[in-house]
């Protein structure tokens, strides 16, 4: 049980930091993004604002001075285009560059393909009118652009994962160090109920002796004194039940699953119901049962036997007079199915999630009957459990309620 919320723990923790680291490197990579991609605008701009000084516009046509020598273009995979003032290509430099139709609208161009290029149009202004006399296009591969983004997604990946390790394995550690003391006053709780239930065993059986020593002569003691005792000992045989189902839930697990047998569930079963059928019949309840062959699996016969015991008390004690009481098997792969299914008054749903806990009750759906210690269901969940099981419940008010019982044909024990 502790290891499992140690897990949980865990998870959530590194699931909350995943989340958070997640959110930190996305924030890191569009500021990064931004920067870069501003940083290599502005390098253009200034390359075309450069490209554009050397040109003149002499008699209606422009005379292309370019200081920028091919070679240094190549190499830094950008290009140069100068175009007139209705888009027509009159000159270019460099191998990198755009095919796209010049837009002098739309300052930055992205070309996709094979090879990403950016380019950025920069006009060209005449030096003696201040009039437009064309254009000139920089324009430059993205290559080294997405190198770099794929080197800090590498860096941010590789980072959180390393992140993600050590704080799993810190998070292990201070979990389980968290969960000790935690631990340790659940082992002192059951310890104590165990041992408290234990030794109240032996003053409960002899106030029980007494007062059925003292009804056995009831001309002795008088008609009200018989009426004391009576509820003396009905108190008795109640509290008495209480204490066995304490001492059972603190000694449930541990009981190793070395020492478990294999067991036939059906014929656990078939006993039960020719146990119980005298009850049913005496209240008039119809206990039917539909069981399947080969119901093997291992597992503890007196856990398993308290298990459907308690169900069935349950379930023919809130079944009223004329109703029925069904039990239904069946198998799928490696789970075991146990359906009992009544009749009886039902559960309201906002209590179908409260059904198994100790000692809960409530006004229909439940409540202690005579000799009953309140812990039955808590107790068929408990061993269920122990038997890397699971009980589940569906229940109408007015209808009836259905308790089904999952088993592994190869239960291990949970701690």
């Amino acid at each position: 049980m502790f290891r499992q919320i140690r897990y949980r723990l865990l998870l959530s923790y590194l699931l909350v930091f995943a989340s958070l680291l997640g959110i930190f490197a996305i924030a890191v990579r569009v500021v990064f993004t931004r920067s870069l991609t501003k940083q290599t605008t502005g390098k253009l701009i200034a390359i075309g604002q450069g490209a554009a000084t050397n040109v003149e516009f002499e008699s209606g046509r422009l005379t292309i001075e370019s200081d920028f020598r091919p070679q240094d273009l190549i190499a830094r995979q950008q290009a140069l285009q100068w175009f007139d003032t209705q888009g027509n290509l009159i000159a270019q430099q460099g191998q990198t560059v755009l095919t796209l139709p010049l837009l002098p609208s739309k300052i930055v161009q992205i070309q996709t393909g094979k090879v990403p290029i950016q380019g950025v149009v920069v006009p060209i202004i005449s030096s003696d009118n201040g009039k437009l006399v064309g254009y000139v296009r920089v324009s430059q591969s993205l290559e080294e652009f997405d190198e770099t983004l794929q080197k800090l997604d590498w860096g941010l990946g590789g980072g959180i994962i390393m992140t993600l390790v050590l704080s799993g394995i810190g998070g292990i550690l201070l979990t389980r160090q968290a969960m000790q003391p935690i631990e340790e006053s659940f082992q002192r709780l059951k310890q104590f109920t165990a041992d408290a239930s234990h030794e109240l065993r032996s003053p409960l059986m002899a106030i029980k002796i007494n007062a059925d020593l003292a009804l056995e002569y009831p001309e002795e003691i008088g008609p009200k004194d018989v009426e004391k005792f009576q509820a003396i000992t009905s108190a008795t045989n109640q509290m008495t039940r209480l204490t066995e189902d304490l001492l059972f839930l603190a000694r449930t697990d541990k009981i190793p699953n070395h020492n478990w047998d294999t067991l036939n569930l059906r014929s656990i079963l078939e006993n039960l119901v020719l146990l119980y059928k005298p009850q049913a019949e005496a209240k008039r309840i119809q206990l039917l049962s539909q069981l399947t062959e080969n119901l093997y699996l291992k597992g503890d016969l007196v856990q398993l036997t308290r298990l459907f015991t308690n169900l069935i008390e349950n379930a023919l004690y809130y079944t009223p007079s004329s109703g029925v009481v069904e039990i239904k098997t069946s198998h799928v792969g490696s789970q075991l199915y146990v359906k009992v299914q009544d009749t009886g008054v039902g559960i309201a749903p906002d209590h179908i999630d409260k059904v198994f806990e100790r000692f809960w009750r409530a006004d229909q759906s439940r409540s202690y009957w005579e000799g009953g210690s309140g812990l039955g269901l808590a107790i068929a969940q408990a061993i269920a459990q122990n038997h890397n099981g699971l009980i589940s419940v569906t229940s109408q008010l007015g209808v009836g309620s259905c308790f089904t019982v999952r088993l592994s044909t190869n239960a291990e024990i949970m701690n």
